[in-house]
């Protein structure tokens, strides 16, 4: 995607139509409705404490979203899926599946939903993003192999269609389903390993694996999903001066442009998103000529603008960076478009380039630096040596 300024306003979405398949899995219509959570200007008038007694609400939700599956569950035998425990988390599971197909961002394997709005995580059941889905169905595929209960199944085809259908023509996902005729949850996003954890999901499908029992016109459309997701990743890459550089951390979903999201979340290349990104396309197989060129210059860019001699801490609700000639190179999360210069923003909106200039709550109350980026360079070196011809 070449930087370009004064393009037309995007258009309206064409459509939300996936790649067909499960499409008898499909919901006729989608609910149109939608939670809504405080807009950027009634955050931007609370105060720091206000701000913090939000966070911490959130925190202390019983419901808030974890990492059951990778940090536990999905290690769990075959048997375990026939236990008493391994049942009830599936029926637990099960139950929060909304009419749509999908999953709301939240801990879904705690208790049964009873219906009470009280249950839901902090975003509510409507605050998905569609990633809140991939590690549900995961489990179910893995409980439908073990029990070979057809509810199981349902769920996963179900949870397939829910995906396909909100993918964008474009080949993204919205932040948010159902996508908002306006604000950032509409446009496509990288924001939080989205796509690249959906992608991964699809992959999965389509390769059969625990995912094997799906109809093998189910699994063809996964594929065909990941390989329009593919596209849209080869489109968005960042060109300035006519070289490839990372990627933004959202994209009007039509025009393919990066774009703002929340007011601290401007227009940047994002040196925490593209990690993922680029991680992601060292992974595949048989690379095509453009897969490569992505490659090749994410990863020298990702070399070019690392930061030596700083380290970033968090002291007492505040973010603070400290010179140290002896810390590990570091990635901001937003580099300037242009000139590759960190750059950051607090809830007023405005581009700063140094932390100090932000407010307190937004210093530490985000990921302002990475190390991670430094697994791009890893794998960028192993990469290499299995690709000579690159």
């Amino acid at each position: 995607m070449t930087v370009r300024k004064g393009l037309a306003a995007a258009l309206l979405l064409a459509g939300l139509a996936g790649a067909g398949a499960a499409s008898a899995q499909t919901p006729a219509s989608v609910p149109q409705t939608q939670t809504a959570s405080p807009d950027q200007a009634t955050l931007a008038a609370m105060t720091p404490e206000q701000l913090r007694a939000r966070a911490q609400a959130r925190i202390a939700n019983p419901n808030r979203p974890t990492g059951w599956w990778t940090e536990t569950v999905s290690q769990q035998p075959d048997e375990w899926y026939r236990s008493p425990e391994g049942l009830t988390m599936t029926a637990n599971i099960l139950s929060w599946q909304d009419p749509t197909g999908g999953w709301p961002l939240m801990n879904t394997t705690r208790e049964l939903n009873r219906g009470d709005p009280a249950q839901a995580g902090p975003w509510g059941t409507k605050g998905a993003l569609i990633k809140a889905t991939v590690n549900e169905m995961r489990f179910l595929a893995r409980a439908y192999r073990a029990t070979g209960d057809e509810k199981d199944l349902a769920a996963v085809r179900r949870g397939l269609g829910f995906i396909l259908m909100y993918q964008y023509p474009t080949g993204g996902w919205p932040h948010s389903v159902p996508p908002p005729a306006e604000g950032y949850e509409r446009y496509a996003t990288f924001n939080d390993d989205m796509i690249v954890d959906v992608m991964t999901l699809l992959r999965e499908i389509a390769a059969g694996g625990d995912f094997a029992s799906l109809p093998e016109a189910d699994r063809r459309a996964a594929k065909a999903g990941f390989d329009k997701a593919l596209d849209f990743i080869l489109k968005t890459q960042i060109v300035v001066d006519g070289q490839r550089t990372a990627w933004g951390q959202q994209y009007d979903e039509v025009a393919l442009e990066p774009r703002a999201a929340r007011r601290f979340e401007p227009v940047a290349i994002s040196g925490g998103e593209s990690v993922g990104v680029l991680l992601l396309l060292m992974s595949l197989d048989d690379p095509s000529p453009e897969v490569r060129r992505a490659i090749r210059e994410g990863a020298d860019w990702f070399d070019r603008v690392q930061l030596h001699g700083i380290r970033f801490v968090r002291e007492n609700g505040d973010g603070v960076v400290r010179p140290d000639p002896d810390a590990p190179p570091l990635w901001a999360r937003y580099y300037e478009i242009g000139t590759n210069r960190p750059i950051f923003a607090g809830r007023d909106g405005v581009i700063r380039y140094d932390l100090s200039e932000v407010e307190q709550e937004r210093r530490g109350g985000y990921g302002w630096y990475s190390p991670a980026g430094a697994q791009v360079l890893t794998a960028w070196t192993q990469w290499r040596q299995a690709h000579p011809e690159n």
